[in-house]
């Protein structure tokens, strides 16, 4: 019997007993489906977690700041902290966020660029604007947010400021357009809105800026949902607020930016880390800020699986007793194909082939479905509970991850076929002819 004809009698006796084979089916339909749902979960979460990384900085991007000293108060401890006029107020996402930290001089910058590894460094310039307004419009609250080299903003129309250009330019976050007056995000593209800002002298200044494009919102927005700006907007910004201040205590920033090689492996990323730290800093890397949100996400979905797998290796104690019974049924058949020249190896292959045939059916109806109902479930969330979260797919589907787990449950499918399949293939044809 050739290759081709085992599959094709395998496919038409699985259905020998429909009922049997059916209930079958049904058990690894639900462990499939339930695979298919958690790690399509996982998928969607950890997707719209690499969509919106760089929103907080590139892959080779190290955000940096300075080490405080054991004693000096700063980064924990109970009780009041020392005042230190060499520290200010720290800002963004990172080291440093709502508190104070020890501040980054023009030295600190100097230094950070001679450290074996680093490319590049860039300041984080810390701006706390009053009001911004267009027209004679309504004044908002707002905050400011810049990219660094590498970050990238979620557009909902419009393009990203351009960091080279002399303009100055900002990305409107979408919740800003209506409350300013304009129609929708392509009519805000183009026009010009006013930012004020106080300088140390207790003086506002008004700075005016063309918005270039208007930004979706997300956890990871920059400027936390404000203003994103572009270079020079953050510098003419940065200089009208220090009006006042005096100049050798205006470069005092909270943290800075430095970027590394993108082919950069891990163990070097560590060994950078070490060489900051023997030099008096702390670096954060994007995996470090969001590593451990993914290492929570992947250990549910981990756990929510292996239920999933309990209920594949449930159904695969279906698979051992249907095709018992099967072989138990076809006991003077299985002796005939064997009188006839059937070697034992193909007798075992028919058996297994019809286990994973059954494996195959289960996992591809449960796969469908699973998407089905998936995708059908985030479209409902995403217009319900999860609006305010814009680009969450809850529940994503990756091709590979399908195909990883039709491949899975069809082989655990003929691993639970091998002892039926095995017994088919000892059988001995003269008593196998004589059986009632």
């Amino acid at each position: 019997m050739k290759t081709l004809d085992l599959i094709s009698s395998a496919a038409s006796n699985t259905f020998r007993s429909k009922t049997r084979t059916i209930l079958t089916v049904l058990a690894i339909f639900v462990g499939a489906f339930t695979l298919t749902i958690t790690n399509g979960l996982g998928t969607g979460i950890n997707r719209y977690i690499d969509d919106t990384v760089t929103s907080i900085g590139a892959e080779d991007v190290m955000t940096v700041t300075v080490t405080p000293d054991a004693d000096s108060g700063f980064g924990g401890g109970s009780g009041p902290t020392e005042y230190d006029p060499a520290a200010v107020a720290g800002g963004g996402f990172g080291p440093g966020e709502g508190g104070t930290v020890v501040a980054l001089t023009p030295d600190d910058l100097d230094t950070l660029a001679t450290i074996d590894g680093v490319l590049d460094v860039e300041a984080t310039k810390s701006i706390s604007p009053d009001w911004v307004q267009y027209g004679d419009g309504t004044q908002y609250v707002t905050s400011i947010g810049g990219l660094v080299s590498g970050q990238t903003v979620q557009l909902a129309a419009g393009a990203a400021p351009a960091t080279d250009a002399s303009r100055l330019e900002l990305n409107l976050p979408v919740s800003y357009v209506e409350p300013l007056g304009f129609a929708d995000a392509d009519a805000a593209i183009g026009e010009t809105i006013t930012i004020a800002i106080t300088d140390a002298e207790r003086t506002q200044h008004l700075v005016e800026a063309t918005v270039v494009g208007v930004a979706e919102e997300s956890i990871a927005a920059p400027g936390a949902g404000g203003l994103v700006v572009n270079a020079a907007l953050t510098d003419s910004l940065y200089e009208t607020q220090n009006i006042g201040i005096p100049t050798d205590q205006q470069e005092r920033y909270a943290q800075a930016s430095i970027r590394f090689d993108p082919s950069t492996s891990s163990e070097e990323i560590t060994a950078l880390k070490e060489r900051l730290s023997n030099a008096g800093f702390t670096g954060t890397t994007v995996a470090d800020q969001l590593g451990t949100v993914k290492t929570v996400i992947d250990a549910i979905v981990l756990v929510l699986n292996a239920f999933a797998v309990i209920a594949l290796l449930a159904a695969s104690f279906g698979i051992v007793n249907t095709l018992f019974m099967s072989v138990q049924e076809r006991t003077r058949e299985i002796g005939l194909m064997k009188a006839m020249g059937m070697g034992s190896g193909k007798v075992f292959g028919l058996f297994s082939l019809e286990a994973v045939f059954i494996g195959f059916l289960g996992s591809a109806i449960g796969v469908g479905i699973g998407m089905i109902v998936g995708t059908s479930i985030s479209s409902l969330l995403s217009g319900a509970i999860l609006a305010d979260l814009p680009g969450l797919t809850l529940i994503a589907f990756d091709p590979l991850s399908i195909s990883v787990i039709i491949l899975v449950v069809m082989a655990i499918a003929f691993l639970a076929g091998t002892l039926p399949a095995a017994r088919a293939a000892r059988a001995d044809p003269v008593e196998s002819l004589r059986y009632e």
